[in-house]
């Protein structure tokens, strides 16, 4: 044998392909999926040998065995895996043992165990073996139901599935090959081959069974199989007639077939009976359909003597059959098959007279009794229609065609009666050779048409309405038609019901009756049954007397049973009542008479059930009263079973309301009795009568005041008597039919579940209230829920034998076997399990009621009570018992719907979830178990169910198994939220006892893991993902996906499982990128799909941000190019799999290739903006305002966190309302009133699904923003290039606001979009901007423009924004805050990217006017343009906003403000902010902040929102005032005023008492920081001010003067500060540069209150230790260019002229200590007394020196900075990271960023440097020239016209000489009065040897080299050369 031949198929040949063959037949028969026949056709080629070899396995092969023996040396070759593989010698000896067992290849078996050992995960507990055992045979039933689907899609005569033409003509086809092979024969052999006895014992030989589970799993495989092949060969009968030999082959199984042991068939041979019976069948000729002539041609029965003359000969002359009674249903069938040909023209006479013979025949075998006992008995039977529709027409073919032999049977019926009658008078025993085909007859119509499960009603084909009926007033309005001829058949049927009736002789009483029960059942046929049995009454007289009985009738039953009553309430015989039933009386009543009642009554109560007019019209009949007559006999002494079925009539009674109130009351009046003779016969029809009973009357009406009147009103004995006498008892009772004891228990507890559920805890019920009886006060009775609530919630019997009850219905589902009452035991146990589940639902209200009403009652938490200890068992297992229901979900789905509910709620609380976990996992055993059960209920596909079940239990079993998934994924989303250990953690498959982050997820089977039920839910979610369709779960099951998706996210969102799960996620299932493909889900629910797509988006956010921080770069890469390419996904599929490692930018490119549309922005576009809002309520009779009120207060919140209203609790308070309503009126508007009832919930359930759709439009978008800005913002920049995040930036903004801006858009959505927009807004400033730093280079303008994203665009996302911003209206201030943000980053884009100062020579002031406009200039302009094109509309929104309304809405306005009035050149917005008012406004705002910014100042750290409001209006203010005309507005507006008014200025904080308070985050910063923080911006404001009033007539300096002399303390502390901090310099620097612009013409110097040598006191002498960084050296420069410049403007004010100048410092070159750069500080050198001395001119030849030093430095600094710039690129990395640091916060945040990031933050810090340095050199420039200025007036003063005083006091040139001549030069500041005298000769002589030393050549060489360094681009170009040279030529000139 070749080599590949060899070759073992990892899928397995006897089962994977043929699963697969499963799948796609049932894909395209049942699932009628479109796509499927193509693959059909491809299966049914590739498995056409498997149908024609049925069930025949591959031969052994002696090459084959020896090629395994020697696979674990040699190994051997597997499919789909390379090389060959050793496999272990144990896994071999196994193959060889299953190829024996099953008599196949060695290599299929060896295929099978490895194919078992694969799906081992799947099957818990089981070795690989016992798998591959199931897998066996599950394949043979894959082949076996794919027959089954491909016959039934057949076209023919009896049903159509409506399938395409092509899939029939396929299907036809490919069967009718297989059935011209023989295909029946071997579906014989194969029926009678495959036993299921014989195949256990094969297994159990060779150990192939395992537990219990896996036998009975094993059986019903087999049994489905046989039945699958069976059902083909019934399902081709159905359609087409069988060949001869198939035929007669057929005949030959069935004569061989045997009973099972209850004396049926089985289901399998029930099949191929039905399919002979279809082949014998041509009832069909009838139904004259379209194909009759067709069908009539394909008849063999019509066509084929041989045919019709084999089968005649076979069925009339063969052998006995082993089961007579079916020979004779055959028999029959033949029979009418050729009465009804002998009807037909072209029949074969010769054959069809035979057809009595064959009746006679069939009727000697009883062939009734056997259809009654052999066919209705099997289990099958009932579960297919067409069985039942076939059979249907037997009986009804039998009644029509055979009327002579119907008459025949009633006329022996008759003579039997008589000789009966006669044998009874003689008093002899009747003789034996009876007949009683017409009894079997009757009790066969009346046991086949009493089960109804498809709801046919074909019994109604026995009644046809007749003209007798035409009186009765209920047939035309019941049946709502008029009366028409009725067919032949119908009225034979109706005329055969009838005639039996008449003249009935007893012994025909009891089978009449049975046959009328039959057909009465149904709507339509109990009506029917009803008129018959009152029209026998009415027209029948009690004339008839003898043997001939009066006809059955409504009046002769209640007549009778009246009759009885009375005799035997007086224990008398009743001889009229012994009339019915023809024999003497006797004393009582005897078993005959039993059996004649119970078959009346249960007619009457089958007729009562089914029609609620009859159950009125016997109740309101006056001379029946059945109740009162029922009631009485109860009270009389029948037996027990009679009693019963009393009962249950009263029960069917019950189900009418109106019926009900009544009978409670009649129950109460004539206090029945159940006694204990029950027991004693073990039997115990009355208890459960009653039960029914009860619990029909507790559905139908359940008075409140019961038995009021004769005991106290309740209930409550009727609870007791059902709880003691009947419920604990039960399971020590002795039952003589084991089945009997569960039906008790079953219906007691059906009791108490009602009970429980229709209870709503209320305050009243935990008040003892007292009512009045016979004149005493005694307590009254809690409602019946109360008391069983409270049984429940202790630990009483009751709550210890329901969780007894659920310990032995696990123990009996776990043996899996069939026992006596298995159906009403799992009855009994689920309604244990709802009570159960509803006493957790109600506890929560019953207990804080209780609490609150402080009444005496001890109860416990349910859940906790569950925690105790079985005595069982004496463990605490009762949980476990109940979640082991799950376990059995596929034989018991509501059981296990109710188990997940209950540990649901008990889930709820995190102490009883550690215990659970301890509980579940304690034995290995039982937690596999439990694992198992919660992975089964997820694992079960609904779809593949609904293929095996009948229609009619479809949508049930559907919708729980639905259910008990949404319940589990909901149980473990609530865990999830709990602290570790949960039940989640262990259900989903993380570790419980280590770390859950350690955990280690794997495929199932990897290392020994178990199957979880995340693998279950992934399984749900990855089924179909792979096709074009999506996900299969999100079109079928779209909530339970949801949840799916919601867990997911969970796990990937919590920290200590995200790791793990995300790990798994990525690595063993592709998840995410496999799901997000599929975006956007196109599903039928719109909220759905929502829903889904957010959890997705949410999920794949993290995934992102996840990859990103562990540089998974192709995963984040695959991800991104996802959701953001907009190129046709077949470019990259064709280039394989190495495009993935390149960058997105090629996705991304625009280029000659189609476009599509980007994947983000199609989930945007399934996200619908407009909303449906229902209309008003249009209300006749409730008042709206009450209505709504109602409605307000039903709402709740719902398990998703929305606000809806509980529809429920509305109806039941709106019918409440109604049934108030007193008065005939009201009665008579009652139906209008629930119309308008009706509508109100309509519109509240449209209000609803309104707020549900909101909320997942809301969500989703959120979610959407959530991974937009993931992918913008957490994403390396470098995944997208610069210029096509741009491009995407721009469509995703210009998509929301065309969404949002749309006119239906709701409201809701407008924040979500404004925060987006504000986000994508910054990225795309941020993106422009660093593509504008990467592109501008040293010399260039800015003049690249913005090259990846067109002005145009820009210009339409700024139109677009304002537009939002407008459309907001006067509400949403919130959401413009987003706007507001959005708009400032815009705007952000056309500000000029700051540029380095070279110092070089500027342009000329020509080529800077000629010069084109840059991008930035422009795009400014056009966006000026734009917002001023929205006039005042904007401008008073935005306006207001800056006024009022939340802080953060104030603080951006107000910035938006700042930012347009910056760029407006027109002045438009000033013009608008002053006309309005607003500006005067703001002014006058400030005064009122004070108060509260004075409370900012208090040592604890407040709320900082009046600080970050002042700091935005003094902004604002400060670029109003950065104009003259906005600056004299704000001084016409009193801002200066409004400032001096101000407290909070005066407040300055001692900086020593607050240091301890600052607040250790740092955030808050300390009080004095706070203080500068308000001092700070109002300095800035006032120099603005005073700037730009300085040419205006100087209107600002007076009242800035003003506000410093009212604050002068301040100011004083201020300029004496000894710590010179930033904080502080800062101050100085503005306080001195006020000081100095306040020294203006007209301004006094006397008001300042400030002295001009404690300005210079506190200048240059007091270099502080923050002068090392390059800030604080600025500052310090400016606070010396400040005083300089204040002194050389007291120098041109006093006069033009030296000789007549001030002094402002003496005549001292000395310089002051510390000058070596030591930076000391003079005033610590001088006596406290001297702070007012004057300062020496010594002082400014420091200052001079120090700045051309220090200038020399900056400019050495700059040109470095500038040289790095030039050479950026050749810079090593270590100079790039340090640089980088300037920039970057964090440990380690260099680290993280890019290189190309790093290179721009590089080379943006040192532009800063080189600016830094540029400003500095200026500064020390202004210091140097006014230094020299002033020294030039003071030397000229002092060497040209200073006249020396006393020449005694020139020695002693003390402090107080140079304080003396300060006071005078106060004294006259016009310089005439100076005491020059003072200034002796010698000072003049020292100043001017000093003078001569300080201001050597070394320093005249520096100052020049300044200038000629600096001042040649300045305009006072040779200014400091000029001045140098003047004073060296004073000094010389003097000298000489």
């Amino acid at each position: 044998m070749a080599c590949c031949m060899l070759c073992v198929p990892l899928g397995a040949s006897l089962w994977g392909p043929l699963k697969e063959l499963w799948e796609t037949v049932e894909g395209a028969v049942m699932r009628r999926q479109s796509e499927s026949v193509h693959l059909l056709d491809l299966q049914l080629k590739k498995h056409k040998p498997h149908f024609l070899s049925l069930y025949k396995n591959p031969p052994k092969s002696a090459e084959q065995r020896d090629k395994v023996r020697k696979a674990s040396t040699e190994g051997i070759a597997i499919q789909g895996q390379q090389g060959s593989r050793l496999v272990p010698e144990q896994l071999l000896s196994e193959a060889l043992i299953l190829s024996d067992m099953f008599d196949m290849g060695e290599l299929a078996a060896l295929e099978l165990l490895l194919a078992g050992e694969h799906q081992q995960p799947h099957f818990p507990g089981l070795t690989r073996g016992l798998v591959a055992v199931l897998l066996y045979w599950d394949g043979k039933l894959c082949v076996a139901n794919s027959l089954r689907s491909l016959i039934q899609s057949r076209p023919g005569k009896t049903f159509t599935l409506e399938l395409s033409g092509e899939l029939v003509a396929l299907t036809t086809r490919f069967t009718d090959e297989l059935m011209g092979q023989g295909l029946t024969k071997r579906i014989l052999s194969l029926v009678s081959e495959v036993n299921v006895t014989r195949e256990f014992e094969r297994l159990q030989k060779q150990r192939g069974l395992g537990n219990e589970k896996h036998r009975k799993q094993v059986l019903d495989l087999i049994k489905e199989s046989r039945q699958a092949l069976a059902d083909s060969l019934f399902s081709w009968t159905c359609q087409s007639p069988l060949t001869k030999d198939d035929t007669l082959a057929l005949i030959g199984h069935l004569e061989t077939v045997t009973f099972e042991a209850d004396g049926s068939l089985d289901s399998v041979n029930l099949s191929l009976v039905m399919a002979l019976l279809y082949c014998l069948d041509v009832s069909f000729l009838e139904q004259g359909t379209e194909d009759r002539e067709d069908l009539l041609q394909a008849l063999p029965l019509l066509t084929e003597r041989d045919y019709v003359l084999a089968v005649h000969n076979r069925l009339l002359e063969g052998p006995t059959w082993k089961i007579p009674g079916l020979q004779a249903v055959c028999r029959l069938a033949w029979a009418l098959a050729l009465r009804a040909l002998s009807q037909l023209p072209q029949a074969l006479v010769e054959f069809t007279e035979s057809d009595e013979a064959l009746a006679d025949l069939a009727l000697l075998g009883d062939v009734f009794l056997f259809m009654k006992d052999g066919m209705l008995g099997c289990e099958g039977f009932s579960q297919e229609e067409f069985y039942i529709r076939r059979l249907h027409t037997l009986i009804t073919d039998f009644l029509a065609l055979m009327p002579i032999k119907v008459k025949q049977l009633r006329n022996r019926a008759d003579e039997d009666a008589r000789l009966v009658y006669m044998s009874l008078q003689m008093g002899s025993e009747p003789p034996s050779s009876l007949r009683k085909d017409l009894d079997h007859l009757m009790f066969l119509i009346g046991e086949f048409y009493s089960k109804d499960p498809f709801g046919l009603e074909l019994g109604l084909e026995f009644w046809a309405p007749t003209e007798s009926l035409h009186h009765t007033n209920l047939q035309g309005s019941y049946l709502g038609m008029a009366l028409q001829r009725p067919p032949h058949k119908q009225v034979v049927l109706s005329k055969f019901v009838r005639q039996m009736g008449d003249l009935l002789p007893s012994t025909l009483v009891i089978p009449y009756l049975r046959m009328l029960k039959g057909l009465a059942n149904g709507p339509q046929c109990s009506h029917y049954c009803f008129s018959l049995l009152k029209t026998n009454g009415a027209t029948h007289g009690d004339t008839m007397q003898g043997m001939t009985g009066r006809p059955v009738s409504w009046e002769l039953l209640f007549h009778s049973l009246m009759l009885y009553y009375e005799n035997l309430r007086r224990d008398l015989p009743s001889p009229e009542a012994a009339n019915l039933y023809r024999h003497p009386p006797t004393r009582g009543i005897t078993q005959r008479e039993v059996d004649g009642l119970t078959s009346y009554l249960e007619l009457l109560t089958t007729i009562i059930t089914w029609s609620e007019n009859a159950r009125l019209a016997l109740c309101e009949h006056p001379q029946w009263t059945p109740v009162v007559v029922v009631l009485g006999l109860l009270q009389c002494s029948v037996p027990p079973v009679l009693k019963g079925e009393l009962l249950r009539c009263l029960a069917a009674f019950g189900k009418s309301p109106e019926i009900a109130a009544s009978l409670w009351q009649s129950l109460e009046y004539s206090q029945v009795e159940l006694n204990e003779i029950e027991s004693s016969c073990e039997e115990y029809p009355l208890t459960r009568a009653f039960c029914q009973l009860i619990s029909t009357l507790v559905e139908s009406s359940l008075p409140v005041n019961l038995g009021a009147g004769l005991r106290a009103p309740g209930f409550d004995p009727y609870l007791t008597f059902l709880r003691d006498a009947v419920f604990l008892p039960f399971p020590t009772r002795a039952y003589c039919h084991a089945a009997e004891k569960w039906e008790v228990a079953d219906g007691v507890l059906e009791v108490f579940h009602k009970l429980l559920r229709d209870y709503e805890p209320q305050p009243a019920d935990f008040l003892q209230e007292m009512v009045e009886l016979h004149g005493e006060q005694v307590p009254a009775h809690k409602p019946p829920g109360h008391s069983i609530m409270f049984h429940l919630l202790n630990d009483s019997p009751t709550l210890a034998l329901c969780l007894s009850l659920l310990e032995e219905g696990v123990r009996q589902l776990d043996t899996y076997a069939p026992f006596p009452g298995k159906k009403h035991l799992e009855s009994a146990v689920l309604h244990c399990l709802c009570l159960l589940e509803l006493a957790l639902q109600k506890e929560v209200v019953f207990m804080d009621l209780l609490r609150e009403s402080q009444a005496s009652l001890l109860v416990s938490p349910l859940e906790q009570l569950l925690q105790g200890v079985s005595p069982q068992t004496r463990r605490a297992d009762h949980i476990v018992n109940i979640a082991s229901y799950l376990y059995h979900s596929s034989s018991n789905p509501e059981a296990a719907f109710q188990s997940a509910k209950i540990l649901r709620h008990v889930a709820r609380y995190p102490n009883i979830q550690i215990r659970l976990v301890g509980d579940f996992t304690h034995d290995p055993a039982v937690s596999d178990k439990l694992m198992a059960g919660f992975v089964e209920c997820l694992d079960i596909d609904e779809a593949e169910e609904s293929v095996e079940k009948e229609e009619g239990e479809l949508p049930f079993l559907f919708m729980i198994r639905h259910e008990i998934k949404i319940h589990i994924l909901n149980l473990l989303m609530t865990s999830l939220e709990l602290k570790p250990p949960n039940l989640a953690l262990y259900l989903l498959g993380y570790e419980v006892k280590k770390a859950v982050s350690s955990t280690n997820l794997q495929d199932p089977g990897v290392l020994g893991c178990p199957r979880s039920c995340l693998h279950a839910i992934l399984s749900l979610l990855q089924r179909g993902s792979e096709k074009r369709s999506g996900p299969v779960l999100s079109q079928q099951a779209p909530h339970l996906a949801e949840l799916c998706y919601q867990v997911i996210y969970q796990l990937c969102a919590c920290s200590d499982t995200s790791g793990p799960t995300m790990r798994y996620l990525r690595t063993s299932q592709d998840f995410l990128f496999s799901h997000l493909q599929h975006m956007p889900f196109s599903l039928p629910s719109e909220i759905a799909a929502l829903s889904q797509m957010s959890w997705l988006m949410k999920t794949a956010a993290i995934e992102l941000r996840m990859t990103s921080l562990n540089r998974q770069r192709s995963h984040t890469q695959r991800l991104v190019s996802l959701l953001l390419d907009d190129q046709p996904p077949t470019q990259h599929t064709e280039l394989g799999m190495e495009e993935e490692t390149r960058s997105v930018c090629g996705f991304l490119h625009f280029d000659t290739a189609s476009k599509v549309r980007r994947k983000l922005l199609c989930v945007l576009d399934a996200i619908e903006f407009s909303q449906d809002i229902p209309d008003l309520l249009q209300l006749d009779f409730f008042e709206r305002a009450q209505i709504e009120l109602v409605i307000t207060n039903c709402e709740h919140v719902n398990e998703q966190g929305h606000t809806v209203c509980n529809v429920k609790l509305l109806h039941r308070v709106l019918v409440a309302e109604v049934n108030a309503l007193q008065g005939m009126a009201a009665i008579g508007q009652r139906p209008l009133l629930m119309e308008e009832v009706n509508s109100i919930l309509q519109q509240v359930v449209e209000r609803n699904h309104v707020r549900r759709s909101l909320n997942a439009k809301r969500h989703a978008l959120q979610s959407w923003r959530g991974l937009v800005e993931t992918l913008l913002t957490a994403c390396p920049a470098d995944l997208i290039p610069p210029d096509d995040r741009q491009l995407i930036i721009r469509d995703l903004l210009l998509d929301l606001h065309d969404k949002v801006l749309s006119e239906d858009a709701a409201g809701e959505l407008m924040p979500i979009v404004a925060g987006a927009v504000f986000t994508l807004a910054a990225q795309l400033s941020q993106s422009i901007l660093s593509e504008q730093q990467q592109g501008v280079g040293l010399d260039g303008d800015g003049s690249s423009g913005f090259a990846s994203i067109a002005n145009s665009a820009l210009h339409l996302i700024l139109r677009k924004m304002l537009d939002f911003i407008l459309c907001t209206g006067g509400g949403f201030q919130r959401l413009r805050a987003h706007l507001y943000g959005a708009l400032l980053y815009y705007l952000q884009m056309a500000q000029k990217p700051e540029e380095p100062d070279t110092l070089q020579t500027g342009k000329s002031m020509w080529e800077r006017l000629t010069a084109p406009e840059d991008s930035f200039s422009k795009l400014q302009r056009e966006n000026l343009s734009i917002i001023e094109s929205y006039g005042t509309a904007l401008m008073e929104v935005v306006c207001r906003d800056a006024c009022d309304g939340h802080e953060i809405g104030r603080m951006l306005a107000l910035a938006v403000l700042d930012r347009i009035l910056s760029i407006d050149r027109q002045s438009q917005w000033l013009l608008y902010l002053c006309n309005s008012g607003y500006l005067r406004v703001l002014v006058e705002s400030l005064r009122q902040d004070d108060g509260a910014l004075q409370g900012l100042l208090t040592p604890q750290p407040p709320l900082l929102k009046p600080l970050y409001i002042y700091e935005s209006k003094m902004a604002l203010l400060t670029r109003v005032a950065k104009t003259s005309e906005g600056a004299v507005e704000l001084l016409r507006c009193g801002l200066v005023a409004q400032l001096m008014e101000c407290q909070v200025y005066d407040m300055l904080p001692d900086s020593d008492a607050h240091r301890v308070m600052r607040d250790p985050s740092g955030f808050i910063p300390s009080p004095l920081d706070r203080y500068r923080q308000i001092l700070l911006p109002a300095l800035r404001l006032f120099q603005i001010i005073l700037t730009s009033t300085t040419m205006n007539h100087q209107q600002g300096a007076p009242q800035v003067l003003q506000w410093l002399i009212v604050h002068a303390d301040t100011i004083q502390s201020l300029l004496r500060c000894q710590e010179l901090s930033m904080g502080a310099l800062q101050e100085l620097s503005l306080l001195t540069g006020i000081i100095s612009k306040t020294a203006l013409p007209g301004t006094c110097c006397s008001q300042h209150p400030t002295d001009p040598p404690l300005c210079l006191h506190l200048g240059p002498d007091r270099r502080p230790e923050t002068v090392a960084s390059s800030h604080g050296a600025a500052l310090y420069s400016q606070v010396c260019a400040n005083i300089m410049e204040y002194c050389q403007t007291l120098l041109l004010q006093s006069s033009a002229q030296a000789q007549f100048t001030i002094c402002l410092f003496s005549p001292s070159g000395s310089e002051p200590a510390g000058r070596d750069g030591a930076r000391a500080d003079l005033s610590s050198a001088l006596p406290a007394a001297a702070s007012s001395r004057v300062p020496s001119l010594g002082l400014v030849l420091y200052l001079l020196k120090s700045s051309a030093a220090d200038f020399s430095r900056f400019h050495q600094s700059h040109r470095q900075s500038l040289s790095k710039l030039q050479g950026l690129a050749q810079l090593p990395p270590e100079e790039l990271k340090e640089l980088c640091q300037g920039l970057v916060s964090g440990p380690g945040g260099v680290d993280k960023i890019s290189s190309v990031q790093r290179s721009l933050l590089a080379k943006r810090r040192l532009v800063q440097l080189i600016n830094n340095r540029a400003k500095l050199l200026a500064l020390c420039s202004y210091v140097i020239e006014t230094c020299l200025f002033v020294l030039w007036r003071h030397l000229e003063y002092y060497l040209m016209y200073c006249t020396p005083s006393d020449p005694k006091n020139a020695l002693l040139p003390g402090a107080s000489s140079f304080r003396s001549r300060f006071a005078d030069g106060k004294k006259s500041l016009d310089g005439r009065g100076l005491g020059l005298s003072r200034v002796s000769q010698q000072d003049l002589d020292q100043l001017q040897a000093d003078m001569a030393a300080g201001f050597g050549e070394a320093l005249q060489r520096k100052l020049l080299e300044v200038e000629g360094l600096y001042g040649e681009v300045r305009s006072r170009y040779t200014f400091i050369q000029a001045l140098v040279r003047r004073i060296r030529g004073l000094l010389r000139r003097t000298k000489s």
